[in-house]
Parts: structure tokens; C-alpha cells; sequence
């Protein structure tokens, strides 16, 4: 289920900008800053754009493998896994 992310007027921001940055980074949520009652950008503390690149990256690879699949350049899990124990059996 999602929740409604915080959101925090421009004005606010800019007034206080020390402890709405302490919120962020204690919070691995996205802020929303308004200007003029809309919503003009996001804010995250850097973990959770750090977490959210690397969730990206690795969607992106699993769709790539998916796709390698579907036309058939992929290897199958057998293969795969003989591979494996082959390496840690230091062959």
C-alpha cells in the first residue's frame, strides 16, 4: 500500500531549510516541494536515491535477462549452475 509522501511549500523550505533537510535524511521517503500549491520537485535523502538507482539497475538487468530469454541467447539454469559449482570447486 502506498502512503502519501510528505510535502513541504518552497516557502517553508526556504525558511528553514537546515531542519527539513534533517527530516529528509532521517527518512527514506520522497518530500514533495510545492511552489504556488503544485508540485515542482522531489526531494530524497541520498540513501534512498542510492537504494532507488541500484533497485533500477537491477530491474533493468532482469529485464535484459528476460529479454535475452524470450530470444533465446539466454542460458538455461542447469548450465548455469554447473558453471557455479565448478567455480567453487576451483575447477
Amino acid at each position: 500500500m502506498s502512503t502519501v509522501p510528505p510535502i513541504i511549500p518552497i516557502s517553508d523550505l526556504r525558511q528553514d531549510a537546515a531542519n527539513v533537510l534533517r527530516r529528509i535524511k532521517g527518512s527514506m521517503q520522497p518530500t514533495v516541494i510545492t511552489q504556488r500549491g503544485r508540485p515542482a520537485a522531489i526531494m530524497l535523502s541520498v540513501e534512498a536515491y542510492e537504494q532507488g538507482e541500484h533497485d533500477r539497475q537491477l530491474l533493468m538487468l532482469l529485464a535484459r535477462g528476460d529479454k535475452e530469454i524470450a530470444d533465446g541467447e539466454g542460458y538455461s539454469l542447469d548450465s548455469v549452475m554447473t558453471d557455479a559449482d565448478k567455480i567453487l570447486q576451483g575447477e
